[in-house]
């Protein structure tokens, strides 16, 4: 890849001590294999808001996904539907909703990740696309009311392309050689709680609030009626010195007491680390990166190739673990690294 978009998609915000973090904590946690457990039948398949998947890791939203391969969204839709499990498409992603849900065939899942835009008939538009194009649920990102500073960016003057096609962009600006503080200058950043309160009530499809750091936003989240939260410091490229999802998991968790689903992204990398972030409490992880980087490598194969490497990584651990299946997974399958 081009350094600029390479340093756009590997980058984190400052000095990128978040970015490190996200993938180091998980060295904090060990597991506790139980052993004399029939695990001569193992099983990823999870369920997520209702729906059965093949396993427990979801397809992240990631933005701009034809900077990495011109297959973009909807070969990683297809890879998705392959996968047997959920693509998050991206508001700025190089395809419409109802493109990446064409390229699977109407088949596979997939959900929208939603920014509230300044112009909120363009969200509203994305939301009325997603819902006739079957997609099952909304994830309200919270966590970018402007854009963080991403110094690799700033270093290679990165912007997006004029010749690559966002349709949410193109409809609120009409132009598309954009620095990443221009699209997030896009972002309304005066959305509040009564804001997620109204659009949860006028939007048929249950939503989810990714960005989630804290017990208090956990805890508003259940109040005001979402569906799940996605513990999440986008990737580590928003704002550096914030813990790393999975140190804050646990904390959300018991937050929420069960009431509404928690998922989480940040630093997966192995299907152990699915495993930490089962028996820490998630229902499900989100991955960006391990799967675009499988994407530029070689389109939707290499996204495919990727995805299964986590599920049989995820399979093996669940075995050596004495866990049969996700749900068999619990808090005494952990401790923290002496």
């Amino acid at each position: 890849m081009e350094a600029g978009p390479h340093g756009y998609f590997a980058g984190g915000a400052g000095d990128e001590r978040s970015l490190r973090r996200n993938v180091e904590a998980f060295a904090r946690w060990e597991l506790r294999p139980r052993v004399l457990v029939d695990v001569s039948e193992v099983s990823t398949r999870a369920t997520v808001l209702g729906a059965e998947l093949e396993m427990p890791i979801l397809v992240a939203p990631v933005a701009f996904q034809r900077l990495a391969h011109p297959g973009g969204e909807p070969a990683m839709a297809c890879a998705a539907r392959a996968a047997g499990t959920i693509m998050c498409v991206s508001t700025l992603a190089t395809a419409a909703p109802a493109e990446c849900a064409e390229a699977a065939g109407g088949e596979g899942r997939r959900w929208l990740q939603l920014y509230v835009f300044r112009d909120r008939a363009i969200s509203q538009a994305l939301i009325d696309e997603a819902t006739e194009a079957g997609y099952e649920a909304i994830v309200l990102t919270v966590d970018a009311p402007y854009g963080g500073r991403r110094e690799r960016d700033l270093r290679s003057g990165f912007t997006l392309p004029a010749d690559v096609r966002t349709p949410a962009i193109d409809a609120a600006v009409g132009r598309r050689d954009l620095t990443v503080a221009e699209v997030f200058g896009l972002v309304d950043p005066s959305l509040t709680w009564p804001d997620v309160e109204g659009l949860i009530a006028d939007t048929e499809l249950p939503v989810l609030i990714k960005g989630v750091l804290t017990a208090e936003d956990a805890e508003l989240a259940a109040e005001h009626g979402a569906a799940g939260v996605v513990v999440s410091n986008h990737g580590a490229r928003q704002i550096d010195a914030v813990p790393a999802s999975i140190e804050v998991l646990e904390e959300v968790v018991d937050a929420v007491g069960g009431r509404i689903e928690v998922l989480m992204d940040g630093g997966v990398r192995r299907g152990t680390d699915v495993a930490v972030a089962l028996a820490l409490g998630a229902g499900a992880v989100m991955v960006g990166r391990p799967a675009l980087w499988g994407l530029a490598v070689d389109g939707q194969a290499g996204a495919e190739r990727a995805l299964a490497m986590l599920r049989d990584e995820l399979e093996l651990a669940l075995a050596l673990i004495g866990a049969p299946s996700p749900e068999a997974v619990t808090r005494a399958h952990v401790r923290r690294r002496p």
